[in-house]
Parts: structure tokens; C-alpha cells; sequence
């Protein structure tokens, strides 16, 4: 028998979010079932939820789809970004549908099912976005219960008790245990995943995107600046997206992969030509706690440095700017960013619920990139020198590729920095 604090849903109803205010929003419950705790946010893209959920940076967070048919082309290998999923779970509009494609191998709820990741459908996720952007990102609990019976005032003191992501380090507990090399190329269909430089590489428009022409050999000499050897970055894990690596080895580099934690001394050891400070979750000034002073340490090199999305926020931590959370964030497909230096715009994809504060970059700092959405920072760069950063994320997976020009420019960089 049912506990009397349980509540059996409503007739049909096998899932429940549970907001820290207590509003209760009932659905239909796939995926695995049982219950988590995280902030709830949107995301707009209209493709691309496998990538999504398997971005590290939406660990601690329960993603709402705005794009209603979530599922319809089923699960894959290919398309994840990495090991397994780090978004806790996903509030769709529709129930996922077998899927339509010849690439699924398998429907989404038994993936979800699989990787112990919770589902709930039929809910009215136009509402649920308005109350986000209205209110700001709440704390919730997605639940699934095949019978019904949920303990809501259990959920409601979980949502109350759970701390929140400002003040959260999540970046080590999502970055690699050790540091590996970098291989692997961009996806090609007939293809899949092969090494970078191997002799299937994609026919490219110039900038390294896919043009649907035959495949041809990749040659690096394309590169601007390219020298052989390739040049070698070091990229710290804060929680990186694996298409990320995979432009960089596009774009020419040789990429060895360090943990987040990893000092400075044992990134030296690998003699990089430069760094790349990847996207990862939670809040900066916590991961700032220990990668601040190992940045700072890699700007006294002069060397190179990229910076993505956590790593944006890192750099500009440590060129002595500050970050603030944001009141709902910036998650989606389609976000219109304008480069200032020749008021160019580009369509990006973002996940990000913190940010520089423009006023506080310091002098020598120029700011490059804003939101044409709300006016806040996304990109910097140190004057005179050679690193610079962006809030979005250049490689996509899922998103436009309007900036993958970014990591040809940083390669060329590198490549003059070994000579």
C-alpha cells in the first residue's frame, strides 16, 4: 500500500517534474525510471538531442526540448559527443515515435532506458519555456514511476534542498581520469569516425565543412600556416565536446587531452605548441579555484590559447574579469552572436548558464563577440597577444557551422608558434 504521503497521478500519468516552489507538472513518464534532481532549462535546437544529452556541460541539469517531435529519428553511436549522457533527463512535448532513419539503431526511450536517463512527455513544454524565461531557471525533479505513485512532498524537499549550480565544481568529476592523444576525424557518411589525415577525409568548402562533394584526401597544407610536423595543442577537459577535438585535427593539429586538474608543470611535460581550455558545466569561480592559476601560468608562455564556452568564462577569470550566473541562460541551435571587428553575424550554438560581465574585463582585454539576443559577452581576446575566447560553441554538434573558421585561425597560430 501507498505511502499517505504519496500522490497517485492523474489517469494516464507516469512522470511528474516537481519545481522547488511546488508546482507539480504531470506527463507520461519513458526512459528509465526513478527520480533527479537538477535546474531545469530549454533548449531550442530542432536536431541533435543525442549530442545534446551527452553534452558534459548539462550535467546537473534536466533539458526541455522546445522542438515538439523529440525522437523520430531514434539513437546511434555516431551521435554522441561523449561516453554516455550528462544531461539528467528531458521534458518533451510528444511521446518519441519509432524512429525514421536509416542510421537508428535503436528507439530513444530504450537508450534513455539504457543509460539510466528519465523521460517525460506529454507535456506542454511552451508552457513550461515561458515559465523558465519568466522566472529563470528552476530547480526541479524529473520522475518516472510506471505505477503512478509519486511522493510529491518528498520530490518538492528534494528540489528545496538541492544547493544549485552556482558555487558547483562539476568540471572534475566530468573531465578524463588521464591525459590520451587526440585521433579521431570529423563523422563522413559511408565512413563514420577515422583518423584525421587518413584517406577518406570529407571533400570541404575551404573552411573545413562538409560540402556533400566525394570524399577526398584531407591535406594539410590547406591549413593556413601549416608546418610538418603538426603543430600540438594540449587541451585541458573541463568537460569537452569530442566534436571539438575532432576540428581540431581537421584544422591540422596534433591534440593530447589532459584532465581538468592536471597542472601546469604536467601540461609542460607534453611541450605543446599552445592550449585549449575546453566547455565544461557548473560555475567557473569554482573550477576557477584550481585552473585559474595554471591558465595564468600558460599566458606567461605567450603561447597560443583557445578557449570555449567554461573555457571562455576561465580565461576570462583569469585576465581578471568576473562571471555571473545568468538568469535563464543561453541553450540552443540558434543564436545570433555579431563579431565586432567587422560587424560580421553569426548563427551559433550555445549551452551556458553563466557569463563574462563586459564591465569587468580589464584594460588589455578587448571584448570581440556579443549576443544579439540579450547584449551579453561572447567572445575576448587578450590585446597583443595570443590567446582569445568564445562563449559558444564553434564545432556545433548540434548547431550551424558559421565558426568553425575559429579553430582553422587557432591552428595557424600554433603552427607559427613551432616554428
Amino acid at each position: 500500500m501507498a505511502d499517505a504521503a504519496t500522490i497517485r497521478a492523474p489517469d494516464g500519468a507516469t512522470g511528474c517534474l516537481v519545481l522547488a516552489s511546488g508546482e507539480v507538472v504531470w506527463g507520461r513518464g519513458f526512459g528509465a525510471e526513478g527520480q533527479a534532481v537538477g535546474e531545469v532549462c530549454f533548449h531550442t535546437a530542432m536536431t541533435g538531442y543525442q549530442e545534446i544529452m551527452t553534452d558534459p556541460s548539462f550535467a546537473g541539469q534536466v533539458i526541455t526540448f522546445t522542438f515538439p517531435h523529440i525522437g523520430n529519428v531514434g539513437a546511434n553511436p555516431d551521435d554522441v559527443e561523449a561516453d554516455g549522457p550528462h544531461a539528467l533527463g528531458m521534458i518533451v512535448r510528444e511521446d518519441p515515435t519509432a524512429p525514421s532513419s536509416f542510421r537508428a539503431v535503436e528507439r530513444l526511450d530504450g537508450w534513455m532506458k539504457r543509460h539510466a536517463r528519465i523521460g517525460l512527455a506529454g507535456v506542454d513544454t511552451r508552457a513550461l519555456t515561458r515559465r523558465i524565461r519568466t522566472g529563470g531557471a528552476p530547480t526541479g525533479v524529473i520522475a518516472h514511476a510506471a505505477d503512478g505513485a509519486f511522493d510529491v512532498p518528498a520530490l518538492v524537499a528534494m528540489a528545496r534542498g538541492w544547493p544549485g549550480l552556482e558555487g558547483m565544481d562539476l568540471a572534475r568529476e566530468v573531465s578524463c581520469a588521464t591525459h590520451y592523444g587526440w585521433d579521431g576525424g570529423v563523422w563522413r557518411l559511408g565512413f563514420g569516425y577515422q583518423p584525421e589525415g587518413a584517406s577518406t577525409a570529407l571533400g570541404t568548402n575551404g573552411e573545413g565543412e562538409a560540402d556533400g562533394s566525394t570524399p577526398a584526401p584531407f591535406v594539410p597544407s590547406e591549413v593556413e600556416g601549416q608546418s610538418s610536423p603538426k603543430p600540438h595543442v594540449v587541451a585541458v577537459d573541463y568537460g569537452s565536446k569530442r566534436n571539438i577535438f575532432r576540428h581540431l585535427a581537421l584544422a591540422g593539429a596534433r591534440v593530447t587531452v589532459v584532465p581538468a586538474t592536471a597542472s601546469f608543470d604536467e601540461i609542460m611535460a607534453f611541450a605543446p605548441d599552445g592550449f585549449f581550455l575546453s566547455n565544461g558545466p557548473g560555475d567557473p569561480a569554482a573550477t576557477g579555484e584550481y585552473a585559474v592559476p595554471v591558465i595564468r601560468a600558460m599566458l606567461a608562455t605567450g603561447k597560443p590559447l583557445f578557449g570555449i564556452c567554461l573555457g571562455h568564462q576561465l580565461l576570462g577569470l583569469a585576465v581578471g574579469a568576473t562571471t555571473t550566473k545568468m538568469f535563464q541562460g543561453h541553450r540552443g541551435a540558434n543564436h545570433p552572436v555579431k563579431r565586432l571587428a567587422d560587424g560580421a553575424v553569426e548563427i551559433t550554438s550555445m549551452n551556458h548558464g553563466f557569463a563574462v560581465e563586459r564591465e569587468s574585463l580589464p584594460d588589455g582585454v578587448t571584448e570581440t563577440h556579443v549576443s544579439l539576443f540579450d547584449g551579453s559577452n561572447a567572445g575576448l581576446a587578450i590585446d597583443g597577444g595570443r590567446a582569445f575566447s568564445v562563449q559558444y560553441h564553434p564545432e556545433a554538434s548540434p548547431g550551424p557551422q558559421d565558426s568553425l573558421y575559429l579553430f582553422k585561425r587557432f591552428v595557424g597560430m600554433l603552427a607559427g608558434a613551432a616554428r
